[in-house]
């Protein structure tokens, strides 16, 4: 079979396309590539269809605001009309032109066989004040999907964030487990010993044997857990999920400064929330909804143009020899509304009940803006101490643990001791975990809340 050449070279050029994009994305994110928390971060950015959405809803405000000029820029029509006579058209005269007492009427042809009508219309508004409100309403209207843009940024980096922080306590959960059996397996190969010695009993080789095989439904659904966060993360991320993701980044409490106090807190707030300039936004845009409102009261002064030709023939007769009288004129139009049944007037007072509510908005988000900064501070230095307890219970429960440990191995010491221990140490480990977990997450909220990760993104 002969392939033909077009389609060879489709083919070459699909292969082409593939083998590129293929190598774009492994360049970014190559496989087992060690993906740091910033590093996911700036993925997620690039490949969010969170964020896609929100780039295409500031595509669409930028061209409503081209809409909103169209009403004050010059308006060009043009109309083509050919009509063909059926019948032709008839018009009656009275017979005194033909030396009659007109009672009587003539009937005359008026029409032809073709007639043809080509104009071109132009108007161009002098003065509308409800247009110039709108263009500056629409002005304003840019800004805020701008500030709701940077909004999306910050969700996104905050869901970034949270789904690495979820894998990343998974994956060190699953290490505690394992850790934890590996001590098990080391303790039931001591009682081994000290039964074959003599200085165990039986039972405790049960009791070793027991201790071991408990941690493994717990080792299985760390496993579960596991793969469940990283495909959270794969897919916040915005990347395939059959991409191999290696963590590179550690659950260590990172060296940020936040404000000591809650006043110095609801400032930076105030300061950098988008979704709070959105709303002050909103606030001057509604007032020159006002105003366009307003606006329909005043006249409106237009300036017109108008070039017309025209033809009309018979059958018999050639377009090429037809004629085609052209006219032209040119104008002002000025429209004054004088009742409109309260149809402005009403206008104009929704446009302020609207402003209203949005102040009340923008109140009440300060209001609750207020409220989720003292929550988080608090949350943040909840955690921060739970961290420095635990970090001296670990230390402390290690020492119990190797202490009884030597006991159990001496004869000296129970196994009940022993067990004690372990679970004292992999609850120590474990909570310091979470408290430190606790902490990066009340980092990350309190970022969200004072406006930084949005920030963050801007500068990115």
């Amino acid at each position: 079979m002969v392939i033909p050449l077009r389609v060879m070279l489709f083919l070459m050029l699909s292969g082409f396309v593939l083998t590129a994009s293929s190598a774009m994305y492994a360049a970014e994110l190559p496989e087992s590539a060690p993906v740091t928390l910033d590093e996911a971060v700036r993925i997620g950015l690039a490949k969010s269809r969170t964020l896609e959405i929100a780039r295409l809803d500031r595509q669409l405000a930028g061209q409503k605001i081209r809409e909103t000029w169209s009403s004050v820029l010059p308006q060009v029509s043009t109309t083509l009309n050919y009509t063909r006579s059926l019948k032709p058209s008839i018009l009656f005269f009275p017979n005194i032109f033909q030396g009659g007492n007109g009672s009587s009427f003539t009937a005359l042809e008026i029409s032809a066989d073709n007639a043809a009508t080509a104009t071109i219309d132009i108007r161009q508004p002098i003065f509308n004040g409800a247009a110039f409100a709108g263009i500056r309403a629409a002005g304003v209207v840019r800004r805020m999907s701008d500030e709701a843009y940077r909004n999306a940024e910050g969700t996104v980096i905050a869901d970034i964030k949270m789904a690495y922080f979820d894998a990343l306590i998974s994956r060190d959960q699953l290490k505690l487990i394992e850790q934890s059996i590996a001590r098990w397996e080391e303790s039931r190969k001591d009682t081994k010993a000290m039964f074959r010695a003599g200085v165990a009993a039986d039972l405790d080789t049960l009791k070793a044997y027991l201790s071991v095989e408990n941690l493994r439904p717990d080792y299985i659904q760390a496993e579960h857990r596991v793969a469940i966060t990283m495909t959270r993360l794969k897919n916040v991320m915005g990347i395939p999920a059959e991409s191999n993701l290696v963590l590179q980044s550690k659950l260590e409490i990172p060296e940020v400064s936040y404000p000591k106090d809650v006043l110095s807190a609801y400032g930076e707030a105030l300061r950098l929330r988008p979704d709070l300039h959105q709303l002050s936004l909103q606030v001057m845009a509604e007032n020159e909804n006002i105003a366009a409102a307003r606006a329909e009261h005043y006249p409106l002064l237009s300036a017109f143009g108008k070039l017309e030709s025209q033809t009309a023939f018979n059958d018999n007769t050639s377009l090429a020899t037809s004629r085609w009288p052209v006219s032209s004129a040119v104008g002002l139009q000025v429209t004054m509304p004088i009742f409109t049944g309260f149809r402005i007037s009403s206008k104009v007072e929704q446009a302020k009940i609207a402003q209203l509510q949005t102040r009340t908005r923008v109140e009440d988000l300060k209001a609750n803006i207020r409220a989720e900064v003292e929550v988080r501070l608090s949350t943040l230095h909840e955690s921060r101490k739970r961290i420095e307890v635990q970090t001296k219970t670990i230390s402390v429960a290690e020492r119990s643990y190797k202490i009884s440990l030597l006991r159990f191995r001496e004869g000296i010491g129970s196994r009940l001791e022993l067990t004690d221990a372990e679970l004292q140490l992999n609850k120590a480990k474990t909570n310091y975990l979470q408290a430190v977990y606790d902490y990066l997450v009340a980092t990350v909220q309190l970022d969200r809340t004072l406006g930084r990760l949005q920030a963050e993104a801007a500068k990115g």
